[in-house]
């Protein structure tokens, strides 16, 4: 599940609250500790000291998210073009299997065109599957281990289901009644004041005699001086953004009667299935993965947008991941064509707390293992323990051996000292291997657009970013070094240091206890460390 936390998605808890927003760079992400005041991975301090006299060399990198806007002014110039295709003929040229796969692939739509956007969650889909064996039924009345394991996985599904139904709906009720009450409210103030905009000080002028519009009057208050907007018009946007992004959940993500897998027309039943999908790399809805893209690679000095983190770089585009969690066969077969087209490292910003078919997600990261390719994977917004709850996809392999080209990154927050980590990420000792900047992160949005997105799936590609610099300076290392590099240079700033435990409010926790060395990522360090390595395999 991309799940991305923007603004709108904890609107709920803190409607009534009055902030003041504090200012940070939008390319925070960029900056350097030292110099800059700010826990970013020091992107424009390397190219400018350590990468300048440097000849480096082009790679592929893998997005594997909601699709990518590829005719974006500031990615198009950086989206990966398979030579071995001829847009628009509707022939495979280059035999691969994909028929004009120009940009990348998206398993999630057919032959004539059609997508997927919307999809359950897995707990649902379990629920689905698994109801009319099991409901109603005990443990002792299955006899082979595997049904009461199947029983049990049933029990935690529907469990999970009930829990996030109740927490979709009571979320978009409260949304959906402030933003049609905040609509109306707008509307009305308008007509009295004779404004085209309401900002506060119109606000406070408007007489409101019903009691909804009084109740509104007030949140709407509130909102403009805690900084959610500076009219009503602007806190209309943002609430839009959150009734959105939760509608889906209701109408499709919980909805034990939608099921979207017939469009695709694949044979689900079938891991051997491979050849399905279209060559729509951008789909219906594209804000995930294009924001994923820009943090990774948008066109570094050209004056416009953002910059990326790494500068020689093209971006392949594979879609699999639906609004809702993605299918284990999707991201199997993703990570197979990415590699076999091209990809040294893929970008994974999704997971779930459920694994349909695990084996065939195994063999596939087994796979993109014995062909050198580093996977980066978001640990998860959920602020939980996955090495007690896990988040699938996951570097340990059923038979207990762990994946070595499978990295878990967890988020930072540019709020410094006990408010560095960000309160949404997972965590974990033995899973999480480094924090990466992740909140308030400024990227590229479809149709030319740019805006802040907060979550793993944001710190994620910050990490792949400094993962490709690497690899492009340094062709020749593998994923196992990458990853020895990324972890050991980490800096280890916070180490020994309390910060709030993520999911708390004030609860205190030693930094290294959420992950495996207590270390924030820093292109710096990372290639002052290879070109040690480097010079030390040339002698």
């Amino acid at each position: 599940m991309k799940k991305v936390l923007v603004s709108v998605a904890i609107l709920c808890a803190s409607l009534m609250i009055a902030q003041t927003p504090v200012k940070r760079p939008d390319n925070w992400f960029n900056l350097d500790p030292t110099n800059d005041n700010v826990n970013g991975v020091s992107t424009e301090r390397t190219y400018k000291e350590l990468l300048k006299d440097k000849k480096s060399t082009t790679i592929i990198v893998g997005v594997l998210d909601s699709g990518v806007d590829f005719n974006h002014e500031d990615l198009k110039d950086v989206m990966w073009t398979n030579p071995g295709e001829i847009a628009g003929n509707g022939i495979d040229d280059d035999k691969n299997g994909y028929v004009d796969d120009i940009h990348g692939w998206n398993f999630l739509g057919n032959k004539d065109g059609r997508n997927v956007e919307c999809e359950n969650l897995e707990s649902t889909r379990l629920v689905r599957k698994l109801k009319p064996k099991y409901e109603g039924k005990t443990e002792d009345e299955f006899k082979t281990k595997e049904e009461k394991a199947e029983f049990k996985l049933y029990q935690s599904a529907k469990e999970d289901w009930t829990k996030n139904k109740d927490k979709f709906e009571g979320s978009f009720n409260q949304v959906k009644f402030i933003y049609e009450g905040m609509t109306t409210l707008n509307t009305k103030a308008k007509e009295q004041l004779k404004v085209e905009k309401v900002d506060p000080a119109a606000l406070e002028k408007f007489d409101a005699t019903e009691k909804n519009d009084k109740q509104m009057k007030m949140i709407g208050v509130a909102m403009m001086k805690g900084g959610k907007g500076e009219t009503l018009d602007d806190i209309i946007e943002n609430l839009k953004g959150g009734y959105d992004q939760l509608k889906p959940y209701i109408d499709c993500g919980v909805n034990l009667d939608f099921d979207p897998r017939p469009i695709v027309g694949d044979d689900y039943n079938n891991p051997e299935d491979r050849f399905y999908g279209n060559p729509d790399c951008n789909g219906p809805n594209s804000f995930h993965g294009t924001h994923v893209a820009g943090i990774i690679a948008a066109a570094r000095n050209n004056g416009i947008g953002m910059d990326g983190v790494a500068a020689d770089v093209k971006i392949m585009a594979v879609r699999c991941v639906p609004n809702g969690d993605e299918r284990d066969k999707d991201v199997a077969n993703a990570i197979r064509y990415a590699v076999d087209n091209g990809a040294t490292i893929l970008n994974m910003s999704f997971g779930k707390k459920f694994s349909w078919d695990k084996k065939i997600v195994d063999d596939a990261v087994k796979y993109a293992e014995s062909k050198g390719v580093l996977l980066m994977h978001a640990a998860g917004n959920d602020n939980v323990d996955i090495d007690v709850e896990i988040h699938y996809p996951c570097k340990k392999f059923e038979n207990g051996k762990e994946a070595t080209n499978f990295m878990d990154i967890g988020a930072l927050s540019w709020k410094p000292d006990q408010k560095i980590v960000a309160t949404f990420s997972n965590y974990g000792k033995k899973t999480v291997d480094l924090f990466s900047p992740g909140v308030e992160i400024y990227s590229t949005t479809p149709k030319n657009g740019y805006k802040d997105a907060s979550g793993t799936s944001m710190a994620t590609p910050v990490a792949c970013g400094v993962a490709a610099v690497l690899k492009s300076y340094y062709p020749k290392l593998t994923p196992q070094q990458i990853k020895t590099i990324l972890v050991k240079s980490s800096l280890k700033t916070y180490k020994g240091k309390e910060v709030i435990k993520p999911g708390t409010k004030d609860e205190m926790i030693k930094f290294e206890k959420l992950g495996k060395n207590g270390g924030i990522i820093s292109l710096y360090e990372a290639v002052k460390m290879a070109e040690k390595l480097s010079l030390k395999t040339k002698t």
